[in-house]
């Protein structure tokens, strides 16, 4: 079975992210080591986002369009929240606040379609996991706008934020993995022969 180039990086990039979220989530916070698996997960939790995207438009999947682009959007804010001084705080938050905001409403009012369809998914996207994601959107929306108002975020406040957002991030990527398409781990263990 041939792969298209697109694909590959997009599973490179989630398999990279994978294995460097679990040894991130490992070492010491602060740590060289923690700081290096951080790096490597946010290049390619980036990259599996951005072609998650890419493909799902390509391949006419909407729902994973909106996946894509919240994965992007929730590794991309959780990296600056770390980079950043407590208190900080630029336009670009402003703008980055669109994406779950815009994200959050279109998935409530997908789901809503759904519920009042009669239907209990679309496109095998059970109407729960669709009204959930949304719900993660808005709330993540919410949480930009409490950053924005009060000036930024400091402390405990600021690991919180960068902690969910990142592990959240995980938590997309491995829910794909695992519970995507046709059972990806055991076509995966078959292909190479040990399944």
């Amino acid at each position: 079975m041939a792969y298209s180039p697109t694909l590959i990086v997009h599973i490179c990039g989630g398999s990279l992210g994978l294995l460097s979220g679990t040894a991130a989530m490992c070492f010491r916070k602060g740590s060289p080591r923690h700081v290096l698996a951080g790096k490597v997960f946010v290049a390619s939790m980036l990259t599996m986002g951005a072609f998650a995207a890419y493909l799902a438009i390509v391949r006419n999947q909407p729902n994973n369009i909106g996946g894509g682009i919240l994965t992007v959007y929730l590794i991309g804010t959780a990296w600056l929240t770390a980079r950043r001084r407590d208190g900080e705080t630029s336009r670009l938050d402003w703008v980055l606040l669109l994406i779950p905001l815009a994200n959050g409403i279109l998935s409530w009012m997908t789901g809503l379609k759904v519920v009042r369809s009669g239907a209990s998914s679309q496109n095998g996207v059970p109407v729960g996991m669709i009204l959930f994601m949304g719900s993660v959107c808005l709330l993540a929306a919410a949480g930009d706008v409490r950053m924005l108002v009060r000036g930024g975020v400091a402390g405990v406040k600021r690991i919180s934020r960068h902690l969910w957002r990142m592990c959240f991030g995980l938590f997309i990527a491995a829910g794909s993995f695992f519970f995507g398409g046709s059972n990806r781990p055991l076509r995966l263990l078959s292909t190479v022969g040990l399944g």
